[in-house]
């Protein structure tokens, strides 16, 4: 099913306050020995290069340019970890599957993100976002695999859903759906989203605060 707008008062209210609170840059790791220390509960953003990571971090924490965005894909190389008001952390990994990526280049950036993926104790939530111009390709079958293997929940997230006709994007949804149905780490809600035009924002926004240590007594707070 569609991420949709079935969620609580509550949700929505834990949500909004925690997202509109200061989130900061914290660390960059070219690799897995410069990891940060493990606080917080983290979720993490990963998909082939340039289906917008950046611009979806951007989106959700309301900072035009805090997440850095490049046109070229592989620009970016290095996991970036960004703190959400100490209360969850969310992490931009690098981009995979640039073809035109040096064959040491790519296997020095998978080596460090599965190493990431795979002893990241505090790791909650990996949001796998697919370009819904483009659709599930096979390197993306492949990191569902890995996902799977290691046992790390994830959700595929659609994203640039307003350059698509809406019966394309149903079709789409309905068929990544089939995919995913038996995976035994994939979320079975798949999330629509569009930094253009909002869409799905507040709903992803929601299903990450679930991951985060806040709670309704905190809204008593403010």
């Amino acid at each position: 099913m569609i991420q949709g707008n079935n969620n609580s008062k509550e949700e929505l209210a834990l949500a909004r306050f925690l997202f509109a609170h200061n989130c900061s840059f914290v660390a960059s790791s070219a690799t897995s020995l410069q990891l940060p220390m493990e606080k917080l509960p983290e979720v993490a953003f990963m998909g082939r290069s340039n289906v917008g990571k950046s611009s979806l971090v951007n989106a959700l924490t309301g900072r035009k340019t805090m997440a850095r965005q490049s046109n070229t894909p592989g620009r970016t190389q290095e996991i970036i970890f960004f703190n959400l008001s100490e209360k969850i952390i969310l992490v931009d990994l690098p981009g995979y599957g640039y073809a035109k990526a040096s064959k040491v280049k790519q296997a020095i950036w998978i080596k460090n993100i599965f190493n990431y993926l795979r002893y990241r104790t505090t790791l909650r939530r990996v949001s796998l976002l697919i370009d819904s111009r483009r659709g599930l390709k096979d390197i993306d079958d492949v990191i569902m695999n890995i996902l799977d293997k290691i046992a790390i929940s994830y959700q595929v997230v659609l994203t640039k859903v307003d350059k698509v006709k809406q019966i394309e994007l149903a079709i789409m949804i309905e068929k990544i759906i089939t995919k995913i149905l038996y995976r035994p780490a994939a979320y079975p809600i798949v999330g629509a989203t569009s930094v253009v035009s909002g869409i799905g924002i507040l709903e992803l926004q929601v299903e990450l605060t679930r991951f985060a240590n806040i709670k309704l007594s905190d809204l008593k707070k403010i």
